[in-house]
């Protein structure tokens, strides 16, 4: 009896330091999601009661020719983006563990730098940069004798080609540094193993690196997907803020994603529902994506292993 009062007042001073985080998480964590499920189903323009109109926000979302263009945009980015990312990194990480470079920690910080820049400050720079008139790559095209090239004007096919090399330019160090550490944690001994068994380099990537990196390629696939979807500040910042009815997502809506659609639809038109809407199909689509890259590698992993 006297044991289980111990343990509960042990139990009680336990539940007690973890009551901030509780009530933090519950708060702002669960609270904001659940509310977000039931403005989905109203109609509520951020002041006065939510009128319930049950699933025409969806369906309004699914017939907006606006939301596949921002779905169409957010995946042509995630994919060119990632095709250079994802196998950049893990190249870059695995000549970076090799014997014959020295200094790696220099290295790892160089490339981890983009990484804890403002995306703000870095986003007006490459606006600075990909200027029309007085940018620094359209000077360098000149001197190419290539026309002047109107990044964020005209058709506006332009502008998701500068979010993607922001975007890799931020983000293919962070997954060189997850995959270099992934890398380091690989025993040497497999690696002797392979070398007296015949294997040349090819081979060691192929049959040895690869398979023991899997579980770190699938945490840095499905992180990619969660951030790759939800781009926001990066074409906010490179189309001009969405200033005025005609400038969201630049011209043409050619970098309207679907973060800034959700932003449109519930700050700017006060369609808090409809917002809701496209956030939860964002969500659906992460949690498929995220399921899928699991289910294949883990496959890929049995087969290989049969």
């Amino acid at each position: 009896m006297r044991r289980g009062k111990i343990q509960a007042g042990r139990s009680a001073v336990a539940y007690l330091y973890l009551a901030p985080f509780i009530v933090l998480f519950l708060s702002f964590g669960i609270f904001p999601i659940l509310y977000s499920l039931f403005l989905s189903f109203t109609y509520w323009k951020g002041i006065g009661a939510p009128i319930f109109v049950f699933l025409d926000n969806y369906i309004a979302t699914i017939r907006d020719p606006t939301f596949f263009k921002a779905l169409y945009n957010t995946a042509y980015i995630w994919v060119f983006a990632h095709i250079l990312i994802l196998p950049g990194g893990f190249l870059i990480a695995y000549v970076l563990n090799t014997a014959y470079v020295r200094k790696k920690n220099l290295y790892q910080a160089l490339l981890f730098t983009p990484m804890v820049t403002s995306t703000i400050a870095v986003s007006i720079v490459f606006t600075t940069l990909f200027g029309e008139k007085y940018g620094m790559i359209n000077f360098l095209l000149g001197g190419l004798g290539v026309s002047p090239v109107a990044w964020f004007h005209g058709t506006g096919s332009m502008i998701k080609p500068v979010i993607i090399i922001l975007f890799v330019w931020k983000w293919i160090g962070w997954n060189c540094v997850i995959y270099f550490a992934g890398m380091q944690g690989i025993d040497r001994e497999l690696y002797e193993c392979a070398e007296v068994e015949g294997a040349n380099k090819r081979d060691i990537l192929r049959f040895v690196t690869v398979p023991l990196m899997r579980p770190i390629i699938l945490y840095t696939l499905i992180l990619s997907f969660i951030g790759g979807m939800q781009i926001f500040d990066e074409a906010y910042i490179l189309t001009g803020g969405g200033q005025g009815a005609g400038y969201l997502g630049g011209s043409n809506q050619g970098g309207l994603t679907i973060a800034l659609l959700i932003y449109e639809a519930g700050f700017r038109r006060g369609a808090f529902g409809q917002a809701s809407a496209i956030a939860y199909f964002l969500m659906i689509i992460i949690i498929l994506l995220s399921i899928f890259s699991f289910r294949f590698l883990t496959e890929r992993r049995e087969s290989a292993r049969a």
